[in-house]
């Protein structure tokens, strides 16, 4: 899924859920997670998210493109009025990647 990401853009930038967001039991420390994910070496910036909203992370980052997975959504209405608010392009990606190609990717209007 990454480097589809990747290919929508000239640089790829990950943004992690930061812990105050990620409430599963067994959840990843993001500290954990932030260098698993530099590791992998498929990003030119790695970072974890605002503490406070989606939309702060999104107005930080400033991206063009925003990539969302198959399963991801907006969280929020403050989330999306950044998305117009800075004309970012969100992608949804399929849920295999591997197995379809790039026009299965839905973009979506916020």
């Amino acid at each position: 899924m990454l480097r589809w990401a990747r290919a929508l853009g000239d640089r790829l930038v990950v943004v992690l859920a930061h812990d105050a967001h990620n409430h599963k039991p067994d959840a990843v420390p993001a500290a954990v997670r932030l260098r698993r994910m530099r590791g992998l070496g498929l990003a030119d910036h790695v970072a974890v998210g605002a503490a406070g909203s989606f939309a702060d992370s999104l107005r930080r980052a400033r991206p063009d493109i925003l990539v969302l997975g198959y399963d991801q959504r907006l969280p929020d209405p403050a989330s999306a009025a950044a998305v117009r608010e800075l004309g970012i392009r969100v992608v949804v990606l399929p849920w295999s990647p591997g197995k379809e190609d790039h026009h299965a990717c839905r973009h979506l209007l916020y």
